[in-house]
């Protein structure tokens, strides 16, 4: 091999990697069609598309499209809570051949499990991958990271499904691209962003863009992701995507007491004085839950902390928590008395609920605030999503001392909107990662 097609081989492309779809059911809208097709022909792909819009759906036709086409099986991996509602899915749009795995058994051409039981299957039994809810991937130094890469990496086809590709900063989807063979995430670093000593606010940033990078960043990963919030992002009519008001309201409780030494509340400064606010004001906060969801038919009441969640279960009368300490079975069950109507309260911690789960009977929640924009969103989205008939509201209880939190959370908003709006205005301008191109010659220094 000469040295240039090294360096050919080395370099990114649009090529398609995949195929023509086989078959396509009539129950996809216009847009899921769409997606669904571009990612079967690329092969090897992501779709961020927003809660609500169907990527359980769009995930198990691109499965069954990759069966039908290679004759082989397709691994479908979950957060623990979504494994039985694909099924569910599957069952109520006629996909056949799925089934769900939690011990590595291939029972179906199409297999679903849980990202936790990844490591009792093998690669070389699929030829498709599908990664629901893969913002699981945004942090590049975690296991799970690592683990799903190098699982993934190994099959043919691969398709990656979140709303939130990178909650928190752009060069996250460094962990998407590495997944699906495209750029790996230091290399992207290296081509499109440089160090960044300035601060912004009480946050360093790191990484920021080039100069001249950003238009090819975007384009860039348009190349192997498609992302929408609503289906005119892709040239589609949201006639029938039209959601209900979203009411947002905040309210502030008090502390039985200031912190020690101080005669009244302050801001929290840092994380531990974060942390003595909220421990200090459980009983307050937990209370005004309770005082809110009063009358309530359905609602569900997001904490963070065991505290926090031990506390409003015992006041809240009906209510039904589901935590870590739950076996995997008792979580269902759980999740299906919620839906069924049976448990009309739940309380529960977003990092264990606040992915792909269909609550559109429910129109209320309560939740505390966090650093964390993407548990906040995809809590929310529970509720707030395709199906929804009533306004839904979310009430943020929150102390005098969590003013920095709150700001915090409103700038990974903001950050997430420009996310979105820069890679939807260029999904229709993807273009490669371009060879630099070098025009002097190299010559051999004399004394070689």
């Amino acid at each position: 091999m000469s040295y240039l097609d090294f360096i050919n081989q080395r370099g990114q492309s649009v090529e398609m990697h995949g195929f023509d779809p086989v078959w396509m059911p009539d129950c996809l809208f216009d847009f899921q069609l769409y997606l669904v097709e571009w990612s079967l022909r690329k092969g090897r792909s992501a779709i961020f598309a927003d809660c609500g819009l169907g990527k359980s759906l769009m995930e198990l036709v691109w499965a069954a499209n990759v069966v039908r086409q290679t004759k082989g099986r397709v691994l479908l991996v979950t957060p623990i809570a979504v494994g039985l509602q694909m099924l569910q899915e599957a069952e109520k749009f006629g996909i056949d051949g799925c089934s769900r795995s939690k011990t590595g058994d291939l029972a179906s051409e199409i297999i679903v499990t849980n990202y936790e039981r990844l490591h009792y299957f093998d690669a070389k039994d699929f030829s498709g991958v599908v990664c629901d809810e893969s913002s699981i991937l945004k942090d590049f130094k975690s296991k799970t990271k690592d683990a799903v890469t190098a699982f993934i990496r190994q099959v043919p086809y691969r398709l990656l499904a979140t709303a939130t590709a990178a909650p928190n900063d752009f060069h996250e989807l460094g962990t998407s691209s590495e997944a699906l063979g495209e750029l790996g995430y230091r290399d992207m670093i290296t081509k499109y962003f440089k160090e960044d000593q300035r601060t912004h606010g009480s946050v360093r940033q790191k990484y920021r863009f080039r100069e001249h990078a950003k238009i090819h960043f975007w384009r860039w990963v348009s190349s192997w992701a498609r992302a929408c919030r609503k289906p005119s992002d892709i040239g589609f009519s949201d006639d029938r995507f039209e959601l209900p008001p979203l009411h947002i309201n905040e309210h502030t409780v008090k502390a039985s007491r200031p912190a020690d030494g101080m005669l009244f509340a302050l801001p929290a400064r840092d994380f531990r004085e974060e942390r003595a606010e909220r421990k200090a004001t459980i009983n307050e906060r937990c209370d005004k839950v309770k005082d809110l969801i009063a009358g309530k038919d359905y609602a569900v009441c997001w904490g963070h902390g065991n505290a926090e969640c031990d506390r409003m279960e015992q006041v809240i009368d009906g209510a039904v928590q589901v935590s870590g300490k739950d076996s995997d079975d008792n979580k269902e069950a759980k999740f299906e008395a919620f839906q069924r109507g049976d448990a009309p309260y739940m309380v529960i911690k977003p990092k264990i609920g606040a992915w792909g789960l269909n609550w559109q009977h429910c129109c209320y929640m309560t939740t505390f605030p966090s650093h964390s924009y993407e548990q906040y969103y995809q809590s929310m989205r529970r509720l707030y999503r395709f199906g929804q008939q009533r306004p839904v509201t979310v009430d943020i209880v929150t102390t005098e001392g969590e003013e920095r939190v709150l700001k915090n959370l409103t700038r990974k908003a903001s950050q997430a909107d420009q996310m979105f709006t820069e890679l939807t205005r260029e999904m229709q301008n993807a273009t490669s990662v371009e060879l630099d191109t070098f025009t002097q010659k190299s010559e051999a220094p004399p004394w070689m």
